[in-house]
């Protein structure tokens, strides 16, 4: 399972409308850039209290990025 596959998976669970879910990446030399984009009233469910979904999304993301040895952004696209 590749990162955007993951991020995915995770937004998914987090909405309530998971068939509008879509996950694009952005392919760079060094950086790669996961966007996330949900139904405008799932947006709050995926960032949370004080960002803290954001926040543990973006550290999965890290963390899987570090094992496959690349750099990845995830934006939240609203």
């Amino acid at each position: 399972m590749n990162v955007a596959e993951l991020v995915d998976q995770m937004a998914k669970a987090l909405v309530d409308r998971p068939e509008e879910v879509t996950v694009n990446e952005l392919k760079g030399q060094n950086t790669s850039v996961i966007e996330l984009k949900v139904a405008k009233e799932d947006v709050g469910k995926v960032i949370g209290k004080k960002g803290r979904n954001a926040e543990a999304l973006r550290t999965i993301v890290g963390a899987a990025a570090m094992k496959q040895g690349k750099t990845y952004v995830l934006e939240i696209i609203d």
